[in-house]
């Protein structure tokens, strides 16, 4: 898999500490309720179809472009479902990164699911009781997309916790 080449120039700058960067997930729904997932060519098992942002893309239009981009299905964005935070994540060349997770929960234009580039085995619709082994926090995410009840869900460890100035 290529690294954008905004991602390599800033590599050559920081090299393998860890990074900051956003990313769009889509929980992609076709007409029968199935969700769409592919199967990761770098660890070969099952995720939500996204990637990072280019610089300055909007979230939804990065929603978009990713699906197409790996599955060659064309989506519309419907619900930003959750704004999550993922683990440290730590790559075989010793590069590092933390995700801005923003998912959204997309209907499907159209496009025939299949394998539309180097990061993925292969692309199948699932139905939600058939779901493959995800790792749980992709699964927390897919879970809060599916249970979508028009709240946005995102962590917050309360205004004390966040913000408690020292009284003079």
């Amino acid at each position: 898999m290529a690294i954008p080449p905004f991602l390599a120039e800033l590599r050559a700058l920081v090299g393998t500490r860890p990074l900051w960067l956003p990313a769009a997930c889509v929980v992609a729904l076709d007409e029968q309720g199935r969700v769409l997932l592919g199967r990761r060519a770098d660890t070969g098992g099952w995720a939500l179809v996204g990637g990072i942002l280019d610089p300055g893309e909007e979230p939804a239009d990065g929603a978009v472009r990713e699906c197409y981009e790996e599955t060659g299905v064309l989506v519309e964005p419907e619900h930003l479902t959750s704004v999550t935070v993922s683990p440290l994540v730590h790559y075989p060349n010793g590069d590092q990164m933390r995700y801005l997770e923003l998912t959204f929960r997309c209907r499907v234009v159209s496009g025939q699911a299949r394998v539309n580039d180097d990061e993925s085995l292969e692309v199948t619709w699932f139905a939600p009781d058939e779901l493959p082994e995800l790792d749980p926090y992709s699964r927390q995410r897919l879970d809060l997309a599916l249970a979508f009840d028009g709240t946005t869900a995102y962590a917050f460890s309360g205004t004390e916790s966040v913000y408690n100035p020292v009284s003079p």
